[in-house]
């Protein structure tokens, strides 16, 4: 996924098609010229609609078009014949995409399977024709409805990446090198911070032919929940995930501190991620000795953890185990 090619949010203008106008038509034909009214509704216009394409990974296709409006629906005619509905705009987007009001910032729904579909700007409905009007008193109504308008306003449409389990950490913790050890994901990789600076996904296999989703989400620093750094911008991606990996790497000044310190941003961000299942993996430990790994034992905090190092190779198979394991707890 190149960087400049994820786009994560865009503000759009939708606009749902108007309703046709019922006729107030009356029955003509050689030899009657007097007619009851037989004029039909008219067309509902096209709704503006969401639909869920496990394909996209991006937003990028919406960057440069914003503006979408729906046909309108065509008015009625004789013969109670109702008018053409008007055609539908159907909007694709990845799954994990949030729609919301521009103005009020409400969330109105989210898109999480593939070809699912929601309607973001409802259209107007079609007016009744005369036919409908009448009555015992009134044999011959010379009105009919007119259609109601559409629907139209700014939308804003965020994605948050699914996936099983998001690595959370600092820059540098290793995040990118573990993906790319376990899965075919090619993450862009350097020793400076923020070389990550877009979500990546891989699947890793597991045994017997499983598999799971990983992020890797871009480092945090602290305040990123205060909007440091790259801020929000990249925390609400771990909203969608199953479990949280924490990695904080062997020579890290203080390990349980700076795990402390990341699971306050995220919590800060999202109160509700405090509830996710997690796991600390101590990353870079081929530098480490059976003695020292003791030592750091001691002041771990109380989750599963366990020391690994994707470039020797250690413990990445004990640490697949463990995250199968946790996702597949059965009161999860």
């Amino acid at each position: 996924m190149a960087e400049t090619n994820f786009v994560d949010y865009v503000k759009i203008f939708t606009h749902s098609g108007n309703g046709g106008a019922g006729s107030a038509h009356f029955f003509r034909d050689n030899r009657t010229t007097t007619g009851g009214p037989d004029g039909g509704d008219g067309g509902r216009g096209g709704h503006v609609i969401l639909k869920g394409n496990k394909q996209l990974w991006t937003l990028l296709h919406l960057k440069y078009n914003k503006h979408h409006k729906a046909k309108d629906g065509e008015a009625g005619s004789g013969s109670n014949s109702t008018g053409k509905q008007g055609t539908d705009v159907i909007i694709e987007v990845p799954l994990g995409t949030v729609a919301k009001d521009a103005e009020t910032g409400e969330i109105l729904f989210e898109i999480t399977n593939h070809e699912e579909t929601k309607i973001l700007r409802k259209a107007g409905r079609g007016g009744q024709g005369n036919s409908h009007f009448k009555s015992a008193t009134n044999r011959s109504p010379h009105y009919s409805q007119p259609g109601e308008e559409g629907e139209e306003g700014w939308n804003i449409l965020e994605l948050k990446v699914l996936a099983d389990v998001g690595l959370v950490g600092f820059p540098n913790a290793g995040k990118s090198t573990l993906l790319s050890v376990v899965s075919a994901a090619k993450p862009k990789i350097a020793n400076y911070a923020f070389t990550t600076l877009v979500p990546n996904l891989g699947i890793v296999q597991y045994r017997d032919f499983k598999s799971f989703v990983m992020a890797d989400i871009p480092g945090i620093i602290e305040g990123a929940s205060e909007g440091k750094g790259l801020g929000v911008r990249f925390l609400r991606h771990i909203e969608r995930n199953s479990m949280l990996l924490f990695m904080v790497p062997a020579d890290s000044d203080n390990i349980h501190k700076e795990y402390k310190i990341l699971l306050n941003e995220v919590k800060t961000y999202n109160a509700e991620l405090a509830d996710k299942a997690r796991i600390l993996a101590i990353t870079k430990t081929d530098m480490l000795d059976d003695e020292l790994i003791a030592e750091i034992e001691q002041d771990l905090p109380n989750i599963p953890h366990i020391f690994i190092s994707s470039v020797s190779n250690i413990n990445i198979v004990q640490l697949k185990d463990m995250i199968w394991k946790e996702l597949n707890k059965e009161d999860k």
